[in-house]
């Protein structure tokens, strides 16, 4: 479902620590004076709010057109996050940013001006950002009702920056490419652009089941495919499900690089691999979310 005419985009920002964040929220008009869902959404390394709603087309801002959900898209500080690795030399981490009260300042505007439901928060993050959800999901659970992983792994323990990492189920779902020439899908170092090591993470098989257990889900996993086109690349989904449990799934892009699923391909190709067109990514976060 593509943006209507009715979609408003706004440039907001809060004050955190001093210093002046800024993000862009998607909004639609409100039907009823009821809560909407919010949806903040984190950008890769190198990126801002505005170059991940270019690179996906926008098609994030979508998660909002049927649900009537505000989108957020949250900068980093110096195009970067504070994430969840040890292993982490830009200045968002050297300069001690704190994002986890970034994330909190944001909802709370989010619900005062939007009418965001601060029980219904979900965190969708790429790469860098989804490192930054992982640190979300064990730093502050309780609020967030769910979070959307894309291109990013747990970091192995010696690896993992969280202090005092809290234990609450989050229902969590991830989106990798087997081909990801930046975090590998087999686990192992993690680089940018194949230089500048950013430490070693889990496959992302173990990944999920990592955030299974963390669920208290003891089910096997089930895997099934998923109808793609006849292009090079193919979509596979693992489902680790349980009554009374939060789920875990991950979406496996075979021959798939360090991209976001859609319209639009990660460039350059060379370095980040391909993009899965066919894969409906926001239909699949949206279907996760309940929204």
């Amino acid at each position: 479902m593509s943006p209507t005419s009715e979609v408003a985009v706004s440039a907001e920002s809060v004050v955190v620590a001093g210093r002046t964040r800024t993000l862009t929220v998607v909004h639609r008009p409100r039907a009823s004076a009821a809560p909407v869902p919010v949806v903040l959404v984190f950008h890769g390394s190198m990126q801002t709010a505005a170059t991940i709603r270019s690179f996906t087309a926008n098609i994030l801002d979508d998660l909002g057109a049927q649900s009537g959900a505000v989108v957020a898209y949250l900068d980093g500080y110096q195009r970067h996050w504070n994430d969840a690795k040890i292993v982490n030399s830009s200045a968002a981490r050297t300069d001690h940013i704190d994002d986890v009260a970034f994330v909190k300042a944001a909802v709370e505007l989010l619900q005062r001006r939007y009418g965001g439901d601060g029980e219904r928060v979900h965190a969708v993050g790429f790469s860098n950002g989804g490192q930054l959800v992982l640190r979300l999901i064990h730093e502050i659970p309780s609020a967030l009702a769910g979070a959307a992983i894309l291109s990013a792994t747990q970091p192995v323990p010696e690896n993992f920056a969280p202090d005092d990492p809290q234990d609450q189920p989050v229902p969590v779902m991830f989106v990798h490419g087997t081909k990801d020439p930046i975090t590998p899908y087999g686990g192992g170092m993690a680089k940018m652009y194949r230089f500048r090591p950013r430490g070693l993470g889990l496959s992302a098989p173990d990944t999920a089941a990592y955030y299974a257990r963390r669920n208290a889900i003891t089910a096997e996993p089930v895997t099934s495919p998923v109808a793609s086109g006849a292009g090079p690349t193919r979509v596979e989904r693992t489902d680790y499900r349980q009554p009374g449990r939060a789920p875990v799934t991950l979406y496996t892009v075979h021959n798939g690089g360090h991209a976001v699923p859609g319209p639009k391909s990660a460039r350059p190709r060379f370095l980040v691999g391909r993009t899965e067109h066919a894969f409906d990514v926001v239909q699949a976060i949206g279907d996760f979310f309940e929204l």
